[in-house]
């Protein structure tokens, strides 16, 4: 599970992330609202735990900003404020859940695991793109309702570019997601094109590419 925790108090940014790593959660943080958002517009996480007294861009717009653009990840809101019409004001902005500050750890993944939990509940397993399926559940790729057989690594470029459809993911990016911290981009740096030409024999039909190359960007699945 992939979780971005933004706040700009480093010695808490810093305790909750090793709290959180320590629990096998794949941690990104943000000190301050600018570089969150370019971080959840480049970035799929399964969960955002959001400061409202932030700098640069505060917590609400954030969240404001993410809604409006479709991004439904769960937002836990964590700020010092802890009156009822600040309350209020974030879950009418589209959050999930509040927790004021001063909290305990303990109360705080219990609520991640609940949002998780949640979340996870509610997702559609199925993602598709023209005649191609996905099941994130059982991870069987269809094409015209006939299996397609995918790498681990394929079936996970598709996955990953499908819950990004019709938004740009760079090829850092895309490779960081795959490959992890195995990624390596002065030796690895074709490893993307390989794999990808080898999903596009399997997936494409001959007029019609589906995953799109985005020259100095890195790759898109649109509709239409």
């Amino acid at each position: 599970m992939k979780i971005l925790l933004v706040d700009d108090e480093p010695e808490l940014l810093e305790q909750l992330r090793e709290t959180l790593a320590n629990q096998k959660y794949d941690v990104d943080t943000a000190g301050d609202g600018k570089s969150a958002l370019d971080k959840l517009f480049d970035t799929i996480y399964d969960l955002v735990i959001l400061d409202i007294m932030l700098p640069i861009v505060d917590g609400l717009a954030i969240l404001n900003e993410i809604r409006k653009a479709n991004i439904d990840t769960p937002v836990l809101m964590l700020t010092a404020k802890g009156t009822v019409e600040d309350k209020i004001k974030g879950l009418d902005y589209g959050a999930d859940d509040y927790l004021a500050k001063p909290f305990a750890i303990a109360e705080l993944m219990a609520r991640i695991r609940s949002l998780l939990r949640r979340a996870s509940n509610h997702r559609d397993p199925m993602l598709t793109i023209g005649d191609v399926s996905l099941n994130t559940k059982t991870r069987q790729v269809c094409k015209k309702d006939k299996s397609v057989e995918l790498t681990p690594k394929e079936f996970s470029i598709l996955e990953f570019l499908l819950y990004n459809k019709n938004r740009a993911v760079s090829r850092f990016t895309l490779a960081e997601h795959v490959w992890g911290d195995e990624f390596d981009p002065f030796t690895m740096s074709n490893f993307i094109d390989v794999h990808i030409k080898n999903l596009r024999r399997k997936i494409d039909d001959a007029d019609k590419k589906i995953i799109r190359t985005i020259r100095g960007i890195g790759f898109i699945i649109e509709d239409g």
